[in-house]
């Protein structure tokens, strides 16, 4: 046989060993398909034959992916435009479902997680989106991996991450924050004047009880006045002493 037939035909065998001969990671498995009938047992991990031309395959990674929900404009319940984007985690379940239901399930999750954000998030009060985020990310997960179901898909979380406001509802807010500290402000304060007059109340009782407690306390005054080295002394006057001057004029 000539040299040039046999380096054609050790071409060939190369190309088809090549073709034939794949070797799958851990995390990936192979969608097969026999003259266009899918098998429905993926291939892999490790050494796969798959024998081409008559078999082909579409490799699926099993691994969790990350999908960025990009920013959404939504209206709230009580009618304020805000602007909201979250993350999606999800993993391929079964790998024929996902080639064979979907014509490209990334594309496919994207759309709808857009879709569901807008929906979800459009039936809740402003209030519940910046403090129930929670049950939010739960019910967004529940509907989203009710859908992708049929696909071979689990989504397993999904996390709002912001919510842009518009700058006139900032200020709102900010105002009304400053106002509820305003108000704790002054009802603190009215509930330390409260205590004081009682105490007050109470501190009077026991002067007018012991009427020589008033002259201690003068007493006391003054030692505080002499420790702080002042020249002026404050001498008080009684009242009562000044009445009676008041009733003879």
């Amino acid at each position: 046989m000539p040299a040039p037939i046999v380096l054609a035909i050790a071409f060939v065998v190369v190309i088809f060993l090549f073709k034939w001969i794949n070797i799958l990671n851990e995390y990936e498995r192979a969608v097969t398909f026999w003259l266009g009938r899918l098998n429905p047992v993926p291939k892999g991990p490790g050494l796969t034959l798959i024998f081409w031309p008559f078999e082909t395959m579409v490799r699926v990674d099993l691994r969790t992916i990350t999908m960025d929900v990009p920013p959404q404009d939504v209206i709230s319940r009580d009618n304020v435009s805000v602007k909201v984007n979250a993350v999606v985690y999800f993993h391929v379940m079964e790998p024929a479902k996902a080639i064979t239901k979907v014509a490209n399930y990334m594309y496919a999750t994207s759309q709808l997680a857009q879709t569901t954000l807008r929906s979800v998030l459009g039936q809740a009060m402003l209030d519940e989106l910046l403090s129930e985020r929670e049950k939010l990310n739960e019910s967004l997960q529940e509907i989203l991996d009710r859908h992708t179901d049929p696909w071979g898909i689990k989504v397993t979380l999904v996390e709002v991450k912001a919510v842009d406001l518009p700058l006139e509802m900032q200020r709102a807010m900010a105002k009304q924050a400053e106002a509820e500290r305003e108000k704790r402000a002054k009802i603190i304060h009215a509930s330390g004047e409260f205590e004081a007059s009682r105490q007050l109340s109470e501190a009077a009782k026991i002067i007018a009880s012991e009427p020589a407690s008033i002259q201690l306390r003068y007493l006391q005054t003054l030692t505080e006045i002499a420790a702080e080295k002042n020249s002026t002394i404050i001498f008080p006057v009684p009242v009562d002493f000044l009445q009676t001057f008041v009733k003879k004029l």
